[in-house]
Parts: C-alpha cells; sequence; structure tokens
C-alpha cells in the first residue's frame, strides 16, 4: 500500500464526470462568468433602449451589472481505500470509488440549491391541493406566470417531485410512461414551455412540497473542489483519500422564478 503516486486531477475529474451526469443544479442554474477566491461573478446584460428614429442616433452604453455570490457552503468527503496507487492504476476503478461521493454530493448541493430558489421566487401561489386532474394545469398556469412577466421562453425546467410525476401521468394530455434520465430531466415532457425536472431534493414543509418553475438564467450557482488528497493512515491498514467541495447559490432575476406549495390528493385521499 502507497499513496507516492497519486493524481488529484484524476480523482477530481471522475468525481465532477460522475457528479455532472445527475445533477439537477447544473441543469437548472446558470453557471458563472468567473470565480474569484470565495466569490462566484455573474455579469448581466441591461436593457436596450428602442427609440424614434427622427434624423439622428443616440448611442447608449450597455451596461453589465455584476451579481457576486459568495460560495459560503463546504462539504467534504473522508474515505478508506485498502491501496491508493493500485486502485489509480487500474483506472476502471475510479469510478467505483467517486460515483458513490459524487451521488451524496448531488443530494446536499441540489437540496440546498432549490431551497435557494424556492425561497427567492419572485411569485408565489401560495398552497395548492393537486390530483390527477389538475395537476398538468397547475404546471400550466405557472408558465402563464412568468409569460406575464416577460420572462424569456427558452431554457425553462418545471422541478417536480416523483408523486406530482405520478399524478402527471394519469392525465391524458401527458405520456403515459415518462423516461426519467439520470439528471431528473424528463425525456421529451414539456409543458407549457417548462422542460420537467424531478428531483426528491425539493423542500418540503408540513407534508407540502414546494414545486418550482423557472427560467435557467434566474439563479446562479457555483462550485469548485478543493485539497483532493490522499495519505496513509495511522493506526489502520489502509490509505485515505479526501476532498473538499466548495459552492454557493443565489438568485439573480427573481421574476423568472416562481413557486407554489403542493399537497399531493391521490386516489386513497379521496382524489
Amino acid at each position: 500500500m502507497a499513496v507516492s503516486n497519486f493524481i488529484p486531477t484524476i480523482w477530481e475529474a471522475r468525481l465532477i464526470a460522475n457528479y455532472h451526469k445527475a445533477s439537477v443544479a447544473d441543469v437548472v442554474t446558470t453557471p458563472p462568468t468567473e470565480i474569484k477566491g470565495n466569490k462566484v461573478i455573474f455579469n448581466n446584460v441591461g436593457s436596450v433602449a428602442i427609440k424614434d428614429y427622427i434624423g439622428e442616433v443616440q448611442w447608449d452604453d450597455l451596461e453589465t451589472p455584476t451579481v457576486e455570490i459568495d460560495m459560503d457552503q463546504k462539504k467534504y468527503w473522508a474515505i478508506k481505500l485498502d491501496d491508493v496507487d493500485k486502485i489509480q492504476a487500474a483506472g476502471e476503478l475510479i469510478d467505483a470509488h467517486t460515483a458513490e461521493a459524487a451521488a451524496t454530493l448531488n443530494e446536499l448541493i441540489d437540496t440546498h440549491v432549490l431551497s435557494k430558489v424556492a425561497l427567492g421566487a419572485g411569485k408565489k401561489l401560495g398552497a395548492k391541493t393537486v390530483n390527477g386532474s389538475n395537476a398538468y394545469d397547475l404546471l400550466v398556469d405557472m408558465g402563464t406566470e412568468l409569460n406575464k412577466r416577460k420572462v424569456p421562453k427558452v431554457n425553462r425546467y418545471a422541478v417536480i417531485n416523483s408523486d406530482f410525476l405520478g399524478l402527471l401521468s394519469k392525465d391524458d394530455r401527458f405520456a403515459k410512461q415518462p423516461v426519467t434520465l439520470e439528471n431528473g430531466v424528463v425525456e421529451g415532457q414539456i409543458i407549457n414551455g417548462f422542460q420537467l425536472i424531478v428531483s426528491e431534493e425539493l423542500p418540503v414543509n408540513a407534508g407540502a412540497v414546494t414545486v418550482i418553475g423557472l427560467y435557467k438564467g434566474a439563479t446562479g450557482h457555483g462550485k469548485q473542489l478543493e485539497e483532493t488528497e490522499a495519505m496513509r493512515l495511522q493506526g489502520a491498514f489502509a490509505d485515505g483519500m479526501r476532498g473538499l467541495c466548495v459552492h454557493g447559490t443565489g438568485v439573480i432575476k427573481k421574476e423568472g422564478i416562481v413557486t407554489a406549495e403542493v399537497t399531493i390528493q391521490n386516489a386513497a385521499a379521496g382524489a
């Protein structure tokens, strides 16, 4: 057993690859323009003035307001391995050890991101009880709310949970056997401009789940890995590998987010 040939970039690359495959946060948020220290920087594009032409052109400066978000969340992992060098040399074994760390990291980051998004929503529809006949209609209404606020019609997502997806599947306007990809995307399913995303990390309060409709540009999220390293563990016949991930999330355009506090009404409950 040894850690003399440990190459952190290999482990980081595989961890990130496994993370991206299943990340809801990556799908529904905008990556930063740059990262400076513990801050992620986002450049917004200001509005463009349209004027009547009367024989003279007046030029306006195009504003690019900057939004800075602190990467105030820190998550680490620390695992024991029989032989770091041997696993690294085998290549394919790295995925087996990084996939589990990536899955847990996904759950934690998605939970944080969706909570921040819901909290910063510009339009909150409040408590709604949904069943197989009106779940579809709620998403239509949420899309309409974004339309009224002139939110871009591209890159819109509705984040729901599995129970809500089950209700949609009972509606004739929706596919009966939807296919959910690893990153939560419900393949080919779009309702009033929303691409559906399924996540069990949505905020839940007193049994009501917060369903979110949003424009991708409404929320910024940045992350980076730090301190990936290996070491020989004292008092154990094993090597150790540990790493740190720092990340931060913030709402950039609150008008691009709409939420509803949904109570699922199923058939057993008298739907």
